[in-house]
């Protein structure tokens, strides 16, 4: 047992539960309001339609008679849904869709992908890695980076404007963005367009392909990783790709996206709830995403999905905090019963898997007593 006051300080966010240890980087105010909740503040002040008209003028030039009019990434989520939706129905323009399929799939989350072809009436491109190489990447990416979802997330981000720029496609429409959203990164009012660099950054934690060359326990090939290598400046600049994000022309708010898709286009929910978090909307797409993946979040600084959903709840006005606190006890230390899926996947034990865990913990968190036992401080331990 370590003393309560040895412990690493972590502050929290006074109206939401996010932490000062934030994988985004997190100030709060004088009030001890986080950025999120300020940005989240902004939306009441913007005047929407005004926001879609900005838009409409904006895309008027790309609409293209003869073909696509842009692309729109999805993974079959709620998410994905909505951004096919909005850009059909607001927009009027004719989408094709693109997917990186990173085998991570449960079943629902695949009915779901599967269907938005019909249910859209578009036509749908679905790029799917050998499996072979996709377990070598799991493995090394969890070694090296102790994510082993690096590979989704990069799949998910440059496939997309790899095929625009093939396919002359210059406009690309994504969701929100994602950390300002989740974090404030940016004010409401910058309009910030995706870009080569908020890839690399952000989306890909400042890794990039050649980053996974030369391993010998688990070696992966150039060749292989063709689908993550983004464009050229200069096949860009060609093109002139452009990435939109929705969310800044539309009030984003996934519970109402929910209610939308389901009763539109009967797309559903998770059957069975998940073991790291309360919604069961998020993320069917990749079954480790609110599970092994998201533990090893926890694992690196100190909060998990729970607190993510619960601090966009609470934002929104679904949530008390005192209901998002509870949230964050109940869920955040689970280590979900999916890690053992994934470790038959890649072939390993757990006590491979905790002992390369272990060494991503962030020690402004964590802290070790005598007998390995890893304490932090939690939101419940005291008072903001």
């Amino acid at each position: 047992m370590i003393d309560f006051e040895d412990l690493p300080d972590i502050t929290w966010c006074s109206n939401c539960v996010v932490p000062s240890s934030s994988a985004a980087p997190m100030s709060f105010d004088e009030h001890g309001l986080c950025n999120a909740c300020r940005v989240q503040g902004q939306k009441a002040e913007i005047d929407w339609e005004q926001r879609l008209e900005m838009l409409l003028d904006d895309i008027e030039p790309y609409r293209n008679p003869s073909g696509y009019d842009c692309i729109v990434p999805v993974s079959g989520g709620k998410d994905s849904y909505y951004q096919v939706h909005f850009v059909k129905e607001k927009l009027g323009l004719k989408p094709l869709l693109v997917t990186y399929n990173g085998n991570n799939y449960i079943d629902v989350g695949w009915d779901n992908m599967m269907r938005m072809k019909e249910v859209f009436n578009t036509d749908h491109m679905i790029i799917s890695p050998g499996v072979d190489f996709l377990v070598r990447m799991n493995r090394l990416c969890f070694r090296k980076h102790g994510d082993m979802n690096w590979h989704n997330h990069a799949g998910i981000y440059t496939a997309p404007m790899i095929i625009a720029v093939r396919m002359n496609i210059p406009l690309v429409f994504w969701g929100e963005h994602g950390f300002t959203d989740l974090s404030g990164m940016y004010s409401m009012h910058d309009f910030v367009e995706y870009t080569k660099r908020y890839r690399i950054d952000q989306a890909q934690h400042g890794y990039d392909w050649q980053d996974w060359l030369g391993d010998d326990e688990d070696p992966v090939y150039e060749h292989e990783l063709e689908m993550f290598k983004y464009p050229s400046d200069a096949d860009v600049e060609r093109v002139g790709l452009r990435g939109l994000y929705i969310g800044n022309f539309d009030p984003w708010d996934a519970t109402q996206h929910t209610k939308l898709v389901i009763e539109k286009y009967g797309w559903e929910p998770s059957p069975v709830p998940f073991e790291r978090t309360y919604r069961r909307s998020s993320n069917l797409d990749d079954r480790y995403e609110n599970g092994a993946h998201d533990y090893l979040k926890w694992i690196k600084f100190g909060y998990g999905r729970a607190t993510d959903h619960a601090c966009k709840d609470i934002r929104r006005g679904y949530m008390t905090r005192e209901e998002g606190i509870e949230m964050v006890r109940q869920y955040d230390h689970v280590k979900s019963s999916d890690i053992h899926y994934w470790l038959d996947y890649v072939d390993r034990d757990e006590a491979w898997f905790d002992r390369i865990a272990d060494t991503f913990r962030d020690r402004r968190v964590w802290k070790q007593d005598d007998d390995g036992k890893w304490w932090k401080r939690n939101i419940w331990d005291q008072k903001n």
